[in-house]
């Protein structure tokens, strides 16, 4: 309890200190979300490259206020995607994540929606402050001058039904002419708003491409409600014990 008090208190100070640069600090930012889907096959699994394409990507959308914030995917008319091999034999198809991350900086507290198994889930989790480390780079996104800030995490997985745990090389780009604290997914706790996010040099990569500082209308910013509230530990264990039962071929992350 205390380390989150301490947490939102330094969250407070910096937004306040931040105010100037914040005052139109409501509106939308999009994202394109590509993923490599052959660097994420496992070693046994390289004949799959044949029967997918090389990337995968989907459109989100961050809607922001001073706040709070909400991550959650564009849903256009043809949201499932299939791909066949050559020869028109196995197909693949790829459906929109649906997960939503809300963010409400006040109270230091993140819920995200997550769908597994058919089933929606609410996952309450604090805030947390990533271990990030200032880089000395800088690159020009949508016209905003932004800074380059990196560090290293490591993500769980489930390979063959056995959870593992990989190194992931986190790289974000930041301006400060946003608001701070604000980013795609759990990607918030630098002191301004990211607009680039690399993953282990290119596997994954999120990008804004277009920034729109305006009112939001009513109800277009709020938290997610419908499904099975549960915690972070509780869903992961849940994810776990599917995948044994399942007898998981591939990889299944557990964390973002």
């Amino acid at each position: 309890m205390r380390k989150l008090l301490l947490l939102i208190g330094l969250l407070a100070g910096l937004v306040a200190t931040q105010v100037l640069f914040a005052q139109s600090a409501t509106g939308t930012i999009q994202f394109e979300d590509r993923v490599n889907l052959h660097r994420r096959l496992p070693p046994d699994r390289q004949e799959m490259k044949a029967m997918m394409p090389e990337y995968r990507t989907n459109k989100f959308q961050l809607i922001f206020n001073v706040e709070e914030s909400l991550y959650k995917p564009i849903i256009e008319d043809e949201e499932d995607q299939e791909f066949s091999n050559a020869g028109g034999g196995m197909r693949m198809r790829f459906r929109t994540p649906n997960v939503e991350t809300y963010l409400n900086y006040n109270i230091g507290m993140i819920i995200q929606k997550q769908e597994f198994m058919g089933k929606d889930y609410l996952i309450e989790d604090s805030v947390k402050v990533s271990p990030w480390k200032f880089g000395t780079e800088t690159k020009t996104i949508l016209g905003y001058d932004c800074k380059q800030a990196y560090y290293t995490d490591e993500a769980q997985l489930n390979v063959n039904g056995e959870v593992r745990t990989e190194k992931r090389e986190i790289t974000a780009w930041f301006t400060d002419k946003i608001r701070p604290f604000l980013g795609p997914e759990r990607f918030n706790s630098l002191p301004g708003t990211v607009l680039a996010l690399d993953i282990n040099g290119g596997e994954r990569v999120m990008l804004a491409v277009k920034v729109d500082l305006h009112e939001l209308k009513k109800n277009e910013l709020k938290a997610p409600e419908k499904g099975e509230k549960i915690t972070q530990e509780a869903y992961r264990k849940l994810v776990e014990e599917q995948m044994k039962r399942m007898g998981s071929n591939g990889r299944a992350f557990i964390r973002n």
